[in-house]
């Protein structure tokens, strides 16, 4: 059984922590909430824009020379993986749940034929000690990523698919829902999909005169397309972080709660353990002086 010096030295250990922890989730929360807010923002314009897209698509036919809507007509070979994860860690599975969804869009692709662009220090560690290739490395400051940082992402991948390095490039990042839930999501990035037109599309798009045509307003839309899905995925990535971490440090606060308390009990328990004794050597030596 420890001693009563060894379980104060705990209880200071674990008050020490439990500080620590508390004050990391209230820099969480409240970067949580810009970032929150942030994210609820750029929503709206994103979706327009993929509504947008797909009208102009539909009315292009297919017709556009834009590169990077060429379809794929084989099966890849090369992959480029834009992989969005955090800076730093403490923020539950956020990192390894990104982490992993990456390892499954570039499995049966050897490392040599895998080109990353590496969004946040963990994932580019993780995949730089298992041989792939980080062709580029971007360090975003949490809920101040702003749209230059997501242009330079995009300008790196557009010219990969574009100098022929790879046949596909895929984007991984976590979905923002809540504070307590976080979904890492793939999805193609280039070549671009367009997105699909709902059933009122149709109406809507008769109603609509392209100046200049479709194709070559479609020409300089795809780009910025690009560019605002990565811009996206990183707020939502951002906002993901702050809540995963905000979480965790809840926990992690909640725990070390639990333990000084387990602490305190067993130190009461050793101190009347400590003053029975010596209460049975008192009576037990004036036993013996009457003996």
């Amino acid at each position: 059984m420890a001693s009563m010096r060894q379980i104060r030295s705990r209880i200071r250990v674990a008050k020490n922590i439990e500080q620590i922890t508390k004050a990391m989730k209230m820099v969480a929360a409240a970067r949580l909430r810009r970032a929150q807010d942030t994210v609820i923002s750029a929503r709206p314009y994103s979706q327009k824009l993929r509504e947008v897209m797909g009208r102009l698509a539909s009315s292009s036919a297919g017709s556009s020379g834009q590169p990077l809507l060429k379809p794929l007509t084989a099966a890849p070979k090369r992959i480029g993986l834009v992989l969005v994860s955090g800076d730093r860690g403490l923020c539950g599975s956020f990192n390894s749940s990104a982490i992993r969804l990456g390892m499954e869009a570039v499995r049966g692709f050897a490392p040599a034929d895998v080109k990353v662009i590496a969004v946040g220090r963990r994932g580019a560690a993780f995949l730089r000690r298992r041989g792939y290739t980080i062709v580029g490395e971007h360090s975003i400051a949490g809920a101040a990523a702003s749209f230059t940082d997501s242009q330079a992402i995009a300008e790196s991948a557009t010219q990969l698919f574009v100098d022929g390095s790879v046949d596909v490039v895929q984007l991984v990042y976590t979905q923002f829902v809540s504070s307590m839930t976080q979904r890492p999501q793939s999805i193609q990035l280039i070549p671009v999909a367009p997105p699909e037109v709902s059933a009122t599309a149709p109406v809507e798009r008769n109603e609509v005169i392209f100046e200049p045509d479709a194709e070559e307003i479609l020409d300089d839309l795809v780009p910025k397309y690009v560019e605002t899905l990565i811009f996206q995925a990183v707020l939502e990535s951002s906002a993901s972080f702050f809540g995963a971490q905000m979480t965790s440090m809840s926990a992690a606060t909640d725990n070390a709660g639990k333990m000084i308390s387990t602490l305190t009990l067993s130190l009461n328990r050793a101190r009347q353990a400590a003053i029975t004794r010596e209460i049975a050597e008192i009576v037990g030596g004036a036993d013996a002086l009457k003996g």
